[in-house]
């Protein structure tokens, strides 16, 4: 290069240089490439991988001095994407070497260990971490007598449900014989107990745009749930002794039971709880879907934004106090200790909270940036960005995988490429910064949307108003308030008090007409082309080039999800557990069959698969058939109703049902027969005089045949073995392609006759994985591989897709969307 003709350096003294850039982008990208592998490769590929970029890395020392060429370039990215892929995937291969043997699975033991965190409260019990001991088997003999036997090494850390006796997963476990159970005892962090458990790999519902429970198992370090078992008096639960261990989840509970107890209106105490101890389970509901519709739920838990604020309150205060001091101000200059204070103290009020995994995310990106400023480094906002970013996911590479991740790294890359917040003097006036507030919330809002819509399908219209006054109320006055109660337990009721009034605004702001607006999931590209159209209209650029980012941005707003063409439709069977939900879709219209069960007091399947599938997916339901009023088939439908008012409801619901207060609930009655788009659709069962003979719900389950003259479903609800026999007996065509299997494979349905009848390719199954009523049953499976019938069942499968076009094929969610954290079923049908 000839004299005087400057070069760019690959690392310069003060900016992270070409080659610094692309070895943090690359380890990003390789962690995220990792994330994608359905299967583990054996630890010692990964190490190789590591080896691999720790020879690039020397060579790119080596070769310093000789430039930023491309090759260079090149061979930083190649380097980083080798270094976050291995390091990734070490880390998991690491965590799964602790995963539960598959001989523990469903099994009853007899652990002993220490409550190893704040034990969180719900409607029928409380769930725990519980550090492991020691463990033994626990096997029933004849004659009400036990032997224990040497188990399988149990995994070090275990996460337990412990039920009160009147409520769920405590009433369906077939108590160990012997003397009646004591009374409902809750356990206390740090303490030593002695447990019954029965436990099982993590395993949850699989759903598109749904919850991923096994992938959160995974992240907290959960490598096995459970259930306490209270059955006899000779293995009930002992609590041995309270022990020193755990003391921050000791205090977390103690100021927890502190506040729940003084403040007396349940609803602000959850909320101050929540913001002092990290427990989100102290919020109720009613108000999380408050909080929601508002765009304010990122503030009602311990979040970054929390963790920050109290970053810098910490470092203006140790900054004020240092001052005072000429010795430690010789010894450190007082900026310095305020930033090492405020990241410190940080930490403590992260790792009080929980430490939980935005806490976790906070205390690295403030660690990364204070240690930069330490060094002296003022690099371009891109490699600062870049920095952190890299820092984080190298200590924790599922957060790639978070909603909350990806909404905190590209609004501050938002706020730094639109200029937004480094421009005006630090003296500006009041309206001045007001101002620049406003501008900051309106450009995030923006351009976060496509982002937004991408992760939640919803986006709160009313969100720009409801967080100008709900941030700074919440951190300013909310949060100060509800943290000093903990020195001066008065402030409590102050911090409940302002909370108050928070609800009672955010519950006026959530009913305001088109509060929320709810679209369709995007593909992937259109969400990335959306969100630079937003940046690219937020920038401060001209308002020619800045109107260039709408074509980005209106194709996310007009997005529809592809439907059947006319004269055909599809199926998509949610995975709810045990219970029913299938959506028909035709041309136009849509239908749901069931809406799955309730899981608990204060959970359904309508609120946590079905109402968020139904959003991504942009669906208006026309008609919701109940097919008979037991929960395992209705728990969802309020939440449903709640999403789909004015939808047209079927079933075979009684006058009196609560449901008929919600929507009028018109009886299904054989011969209604309606025709969608070219497909048909009919009524079987019941008959209109089989209210009369059938006293069980299960006798009138509603029976729907889906057709379009060349391929046909089969819904048939919980119908047992005589309705099957009058079904194939009085239905002149009963043939189907798929047949959704009665009564979740129970031994009392799916008999030879029914079969015969209906002569399916594929046989669906929708049942709870090990669910406790043994379905499928053997017999049934035996009926169905007699006759050649491929059988699928949810816990396998996932949510299954099957359509018209192609009658002899079912697609598996849980195959498809395959990731190595998704627990595998061993036992094959």
């Amino acid at each position: 290069m000839r004299s005087g003709t400057t070069r760019p350096e690959c690392a310069g003294r003060q900016g992270c240089g070409w080659t610094g850039f692309a070895l943090m982008a690359g380890s990003v990208a390789g962690a995220a490439l990792q994330l994608q592998q359905a299967a583990l490769w054996h630890g010692s590929i990964y190490a190789a991988l590591l080896v691999l970029a720790a020879g690039g890395g020397c060579l790119l020392v080596w070769r310093r001095a000789s430039g930023c060429g491309w090759r260079m370039i090149a061979l930083a990215l190649l380097s980083g994407a080798l270094a976050g892929a291995g390091l990734a995937g070490s880390r998991a291969v690491a965590h799964a070497s602790d995963a539960l043997d598959p001989a523990l699975d469903g099994r009853d033991l007899i652990v002993e260990g220490r409550v190893a965190q704040m034990p969180q409260r719900h409607a029928g019990g409380v769930r725990f971490a519980f550090e492991l001991e020691s463990a033994r088997w626990l096997v029933a003999q004849p004659g009400d007598a036990t032997r224990v036997q040497p188990a399988p090494r149990v995994p070090p850390r275990i996460h337990l449900s412990w039920y009160a006796q009147d409520a769920g997963a405590w009433a369906s476990s077939a108590p160990v014989a012997g003397p009646a159970a004591p009374a409902f005892e809750s356990p206390h962090a740090g303490e030593r107990w002695r447990l019954a458990v029965r436990l099982k790999a993590p395993h949850g519902t699989l759903n598109p745009h749904g919850f991923d429970l096994e992938l959160r198992a995974w992240e907290q370090g959960e490598h096995a749930t459970g259930h306490v078992r209270t059955g006899a008096l000779e293995h009930a639960p002992l609590r041995i002794a309270a022990t020193w261990r755990h003391p921050v989840e000791r205090a977390r509970e103690a100021v927890r039971d502190a506040i729940l107890e003084r403040v007396e209106d349940r609803r602000a105490a959850g909320v101050v709880a929540a913001l002092v101890t990290g427990d989100q389970q102290a919020i109720e509901r009613a108000d999380w879907e408050v909080f929601r519709a508002t765009g304010v739920a990122h503030l009602m838990s311990i979040s970054g934004l929390h963790v920050t604020l109290f970053a810098w309150l910490a470092a203006w205060g140790v900054g004020a106090v240092w001052r005072r001091s000429a010795r430690l101000v010789l010894w450190l200059p007082a900026p310095r200790a305020a930033l090492v204070g405020g990241v410190l103290l940080a930490a403590l009020y992260a790792v009080f909270s929980g430490w939980g995994v935005p806490s976790r995310r906070t205390v690295w990106m403030l660690a990364t940036v204070a240690l930069l400023r330490l060094g002296g480094r003022q690099w371009p906002w891109p490699c600062v960005w870049l920095t952190v970013c890299a820092v984080v996911v190298g200590f924790d590479p599922l957060s790639l995988l978070t909603p909350g991740f990806w909404l905190s790294f590209v609004a501050v890359g938002v706020l730094f490429a639109s200029g937004a917040g480094v421009d005006g003097s630090g003296r500006a006036g009041v309206a001045t910064r007001l101002g620049r507030m406003l501008r900051e919330q309106w450009t995030v809002t923006l351009a976060l949307t496509p982002l937004t819509l991408l992760l939640f399908q919803q986006v709160s219209l009313i969100g720009l108003a409801a967080n100008a006054l709900a941030i700074p109320w919440v951190t300013l006055v909310v949060t100060p308030l509800a943290l000093l109660g903990v020195a001066v337990a008065p402030l409590w009721t102050l911090a409940a008090w302002a909370t108050q009034a928070l609800i009672l605004l955010l519950g006026w702001f959530s009913h305001v007409p088109f509060a929320t607006l709810s679209m369709p999931a995007p593909p992937l590209w259109m969400a990335v082309a959306g969100l630079g159209g937003g940046l690219l209209m937020v920038m401060r650029l001209p308002v020619s080039m800045r109107l260039l980012g709408l074509p980005l941005f209106l194709p996310l707003l007009m997005w529809q999800s592809p439907r059947p063409v006319p004269g055909e439709f599809e199926l998509l069977a949610a995975d709810v557990g045990q219970g029913n939900a299938v959506l028909v879709r035709t041309a136009h219209r849509s239908l749901l069959y069931d809406t799955g069960p309730r899981y608990g007091r204060d959970s359904d399947a309508g609120q946590r698969v079905l109402v968020p599938l139904l959003r991504a997916l942009g669906e208006r339901l026309d008609t919701l058939v109940l097919s008979h009023r037991d929960s395992d088939h209705t728990g969802g439908a309020a939440a449903v109703l709640a999403m789909q008012p004015g939808v047209v409801v079927r079933g075979s619901i009684e006058a009196a049902h609560p449901l008929q207060a919600l929507a009028p609930v018109r009886p299904c009655v054989a011969g209604e027969r309606w025709t969608w788009d070219g497909v048909d659709f009919a009524i079987l069962h019941p008959a209109e005089a089989d209210p009369e003979g059938f006293t069980r719900p299960n006798a009138l389950s509603c029976v729907l045949r889906v057709t379009n003259g060349r391929a046909a479903a089969l819904l048939t609800g919980d119908i047992e073995q005589v309705q099957e026999s009058a079904l194939a007996a009085r239905a002149p065509d009963l043939r189907a392609d798929l047949l959704l299997v009665p009564h979740h494979g129970s031994r009392t349905s799916s008999s030879a006759a029914l079969l015969d009848a209906v002569r399916p390719r594929i046989a669906l199954i929708q049942a709870g994985w090990r669910n406790r009523f043994g379905h499928p049953a053997s017999e049934v499976l035996a009926r169905l591989y007699e006759r050649g019938i491929a059988v699928f069942d949810s816990p396998r499968c996932g949510a299954a897709f099957w359509s018209s076009e192609a009658p002899g094929e079912l697609r598996c969610h849980r195959q498809e969307a395959r990731r190595y954290w998704h627990h595998v079923e061993d036992q094959g049908l």
